[in-house]
């Protein structure tokens, strides 16, 4: 090996999430983010629909730009509240299943 070669090991999904994925406890808190997640990327795929900066959504919604960066990045935990408002704003329902 050379003096500064780096070497890679790349594990499989189930290699690191397998074992944690039988946990029920892991894999309720696996679930919620993934919801949010996926919640994330329809309010994300909704504004470009509509081909919206975000600083318009922001405006529609009646909320800061950088909330909007930050909820669409997931460094922002929303409430029930502000998901009300981004579908108001939009003619949409929230539902819960």
């Amino acid at each position: 090996m050379k003096k500064n070669q780096v070497i890679l090991k790349f594990n499989t999904f189930d290699e690191v999430f397998g074992k944690l994925l039988r946990s029920n406890k892991y894999r309720d808190i696996f679930d919620v983010r993934l919801a949010r997640l996926r919640l994330i990327r329809q309010i994300r795929e909704l504004r470009r629909s509509k081909k919206l900066t975000q600083k318009s959504f922001a405006t529609r919604v009646g909320m800061p730009q950088s909330v909007i960066a930050r909820l669409e990045t997931g460094r922002h935990n929303f409430s029930l509240n502000t998901l009300y408002q981004i579908a108001g704003a939009f003619g949409k329902q929230v539902k819960l299943v």
